[in-house]
């Protein structure tokens, strides 16, 4: 079993557009996986029809025990979040879950429970099945529901009898990149030509050096600024890396979103399209080995 994770140093690059039509391409053999949990976006394009829901648990979050509470006041004297005032009454919602209440409480009046944080979905779409999530606004823990959708797609894909995952990454180096990285076979970055595009391919590059997964490049939308598509470039092949392609800014893209489609189904004779099909028969080829 092989895993492709698609990410990048921020959002809006393309990963998910790319991942689209790489799922188009896979012809049903890939499972799809879409790690961007605190800002799920596959699903769009994808459709997806939902066959299993599991409850996610983030962070714990305090309860108490009114009845059996003596109001002794250490609650309110060591939390600082202000979850308790003065009377000892627990606010839910100011509760960060880091458990110094039940630790102090003489009396016993407060545990500490699971918090429903998010969602988990597995399903069915008419490019293969797919794990994908969603974490309730303002919740904490994204990097552990990333971890879950994984371990789901591995679990589908043993059970469907697939070879490839194809996991569509959140943006950024935080957490949620680190988990949706973390033993995958390979990165495919997408970078774009701006000075901001060069500093988060450079950010993002790190992170996988750091973690000592393969990593290979393509500048999307190259044409807006070829200088600064030679300097990604430059600096790939300072870092060893392999550009896989180039593709040009063409509108062909948000048409195909506008009507729920992949490029690949949208116009799959024309230029962004063919040369999306060439970058997944290079990265296919890294890929098999990887």
């Amino acid at each position: 079993m092989k895993e492709l994770t698609i990410i990048s140093g921020k959002g809006g690059t393309g990963k998910t557009t790319i991942t689209a039509c790489f799922a188009a391409l896979a012809g049903g053999e890939a499972v799809l996986a879409d790690c961007d949990v605190d800002a799920a976006d596959l699903h769009l394009l994808m459709q997806p029809e939902v066959t299993e829901t599991q409850s996610f648990g983030g962070l714990k979050i305090a309860v108490q025990d009114a009845g059996a509470c003596t109001r002794c006041g250490l609650c309110y004297d060591h939390c600082r979040y202000n979850a308790f005032d003065e009377e000892c009454n627990l606010y839910p919602d100011r509760c960060e879950g880091c458990a110094v209440c039940e630790y102090v409480c003489p009396s016993d009046a407060i545990k500490m429970v699971d918090r429903e944080s998010g969602e988990a979905y597995i399903s069915n779409t008419r490019f293969g099945p797919m794990s994908h999530a969603r974490l309730y606004a303002g919740e904490e823990a994204s990097g552990r529901l990333v971890s879950l959708v994984r371990q789901n797609a591995r679990d589908l894909a043993r059970e469907r009898s697939k070879e490839l995952i194809l996991i569509d990454g959140p943006p950024g180096i935080g957490c949620p990149v680190i988990a949706s990285i973390t033993g995958a076979n390979l990165v495919l970055i997408i970078a774009e030509p701006t000075l901001s595009g060069i500093h988060d391919v450079e950010r993002i590059v790190g992170v996988t050096y750091h973690f000592g997964i393969p990593a290979l490049v393509c500048v999307n939308k190259y044409d807006i600024n070829e200088d600064n598509t030679r300097n990604i470039e430059d600096f790939c092949r300072s870092k060893g890396l392999g550009v896989m392609g180039r593709l040009p800014y063409d509108d062909t893209s948000t048409r195909a979103m506008i009507q729920g489609k992949s490029i690949i189904e949208y116009d799959e004779d024309g230029e962004l399209a063919r040369r999306i099909k060439d970058l997944w028969d290079n990265t296919r080829k890294v890929m098999e080995t990887s």
